[in-house]
């Protein structure tokens, strides 16, 4: 019997209990629903989460641990049932099962929570680990200071990372530089000007942007957009022969992050109260003044934390950077030349027959640490402004 099968069983099982709980107290009570210290079908619901939470934590911890993989669908099955005929009998009309069935939820809840807390920490430590194997083989020194990144799996590799982080912040904060203006004034012509015909329909196309797959993007980047960069602005201006780029990348990345931007600004701006408006117009200001000097202020918390989500998400970006910007990694300020990022690195490390004890392999590990600090550091400053703001317009 495989795991999925007594999983079924266990849900299964978990639903009989549902119903079968409420029918035995009223039949204790011979139809009697005064006598009962809780709606039945909160009996129902006690007795299901009674059979349902403990089974799946069996199921996920063993799934996971991989311990006893022949036995666990029998243990599974065996504590299912056993749950099932105590939760049967334990339905009497003096148990409180709305009281049992809230705990269940809340410990539900809790888990839940922990699920995402645990997860985040489990990958802090694999990448932590590997990383620290990795500085076992290959001096910490040369990987943050050195400027050439050159890997070599028959040895003599240069994995300085400086090159790939100047990428990394040179293509995603240009592509900022582009994303942002445009969707945070998309966001205050929708939320201040647009009328609703417009708003309905202009919200939704700009919303379709974020829908779009980036393989999609990088395909557009690569045939159509750096062509054009290269023919009309590149060449004839001497910067460059090459359709990839850092300007190609981030225009194209910039056109993707606009909706993060604008639908995010734009829930924030429309959740500024009325009456701050209203107190603007009243006392004379204009419109454009209002905007400025009280819409955009009372919700600039929130339009950073918009700014934050596409920065993170620019950051991360793979398939626009490995189809617009070339894999070059190079310190250079001219937006024309190919460079690459972080995240193309980690990918092209750890694809391909390679020994995974190599420093050229163990570096992605180094390069996913490396990428995780500088995010969590911008979040941190995000929030730092975030919480400045607030207590000012509060």
């Amino acid at each position: 019997m495989s795991l999925s099968t007594s999983v079924i069983i266990a849900i299964g099982l978990s639903i009989l209990a549902y119903y079968v709980a409420p029918r035995r107290v009223l039949f204790l009570t011979n139809g009697d629903r005064r006598s009962l210290s809780a709606l039945p079908r909160q009996y129902g619901l006690s007795a299901g989460l009674n059979v349902f939470l403990p089974t799946m934590l069996v199921a996920f911890i063993g799934g996971l641990s991989g311990y006893g993989s022949e036995m666990l669908p029998v243990i599974v099955i065996v504590i299912a049932i056993a749950m099932f005929v105590w939760s049967i009998f334990q339905t009497r009309p003096d148990f409180r099962a709305r009281n049992n069935a809230e705990r269940l939820i809340t410990l539900f809840l809790i888990g839940a929570s922990a699920v995402a807390i645990f997860t985040t920490i489990g990958i802090v430590l694999s990448m932590l680990f590997e990383t620290m194997n990795f500085f076992r083989d290959y001096s910490w020194t040369d990987f943050f200071f050195s400027a050439e990144w050159s890997p070599n799996f028959r040895g003599n590799s240069a994995l300085g990372i400086l090159p790939l982080l100047w990428g990394t912040l040179y293509i995603s904060f240009t592509a900022l530089i582009f994303a942002v203006p445009i969707g945070l004034f998309a966001a205050i012509y929708l939320s201040e000007y647009a009328g609703p015909r417009m708003r309905s329909v202009a919200k939704p196309a700009i919303e379709i942007l974020a829908g779009i797959p980036t393989i999609v993007y990088g395909l557009f980047a690569l045939i159509t957009v750096g062509p054009f960069l290269r023919d009309y602005f590149a060449a004839p201006l001497g910067l460059g022969q090459s359709a990839s780029s850092v300007m190609t990348a981030a225009l194209v990345m910039g056109v993707m992050l606009i909706p993060f931007v604008s639908s995010l600004s734009d829930d924030i701006i429309n959740a500024v109260p009325q009456t701050m408006r209203d107190g603007s117009l009243g006392l004379g200001a204009t419109k454009s003044e209002t905007i400025r000097k009280v819409v955009i202020p009372a919700a600039l918390p929130g339009i950073v934390g918009a700014i934050l989500l596409a920065a993170s998400r620019a950051i991360g970006e793979t398939m626009i950077v490995v189809l617009g910007a070339g894999a070059a990694a190079r310190l250079s300020l001219n937006p024309f030349e190919a460079m690459t990022t972080v995240t193309v690195k980690i990918v092209s490390q750890l694809t391909g027959d390679t020994d995974f004890a190599s420093p050229e392999t163990l570096v992605a590990f180094a390069l996913g640490l490396t990428l995780f600090v500088i995010t969590l550091c911008l979040n941190v400053f995000a929030l730092y402004i975030v919480r400045k703001y607030q207590e000012q317009y509060e």
